[in-house]
């Protein structure tokens, strides 16, 4: 049941990042030069906490699956997790700070994260494709959870990096009053 409705979560975050590109990229020739797109003006306040809302609800899924459910965590697991983890207090404190300038430190958390995620698919779709250092008591091609016939443990993870990319993309330009202009030497 937990795992369909992380499923089922990880279906509408894919759904909402390809609605947001899709969008954003429409209107894109169509603006005004400086003006906000209504999609980002809309979601602009209330992204940063949306992301920190991805990375917990994730983290908790996570958690869920290793702790409750007793799956062993592969190696590409573990670094999904060492991407996701950091993810909840980071977004979570920039939420709360209204600091949009996290995302030079987020994105690349996320980005990492969602390589990963991709590698490990593959890994688990591709029988040749090397594995590196997963062990026989947790190998990174066991498919522990699958549902819809796609949706397993790294496509979840997939769904909340691009979600939380997507989401510090709604939170970049136009935002010069929350970043403090860099210091120069005197």
């Amino acid at each position: 049941m937990v795992s369909t409705f992380l499923a089922v979560l990880a279906l509408a975050a894919f759904l909402g990042v390809l609605l947001s590109v899709v969008l954003l990229t429409i209107d894109r020739g169509r603006l005004v030069p400086g003006a906000i797109h209504p999609l980002r003006e809309l979601l602009r306040p209330v992204a940063l906490w949306l992301g920190a809302l991805v990375a917990l609800v994730a983290t908790a899924g996570s958690l869920y699956f290793s702790e409750v459910a007793g799956f062993v965590p592969c190696v590409l697991c573990w670094y999904q997790r060492i991407a996701m983890y950091p993810l909840v207090v980071l977004l979570g404190v920039a939420a709360w700070r209204g600091d949009a300038g996290i995302r030079r430190y987020a994105a690349p958390l996320a980005l990492i994260g969602a390589l990963i995620s991709v590698y490990h698919i593959g890994v688990e779709r591709l029988p040749g494709l090397p594995s590196g250092a997963c062990s026989l008591a947790a190998p990174c091609d066991l498919i522990w959870v699958e549902r819809f016939g796609f949706v397993t443990i790294p496509v979840m993870a997939l769904a909340g990096f691009l979600a939380i990319l997507t989401l510090l993309l709604v939170c970049a330009g136009g935002d010069a009053e929350t970043e403090p202009e860099p210091e120069h030497a005197s």
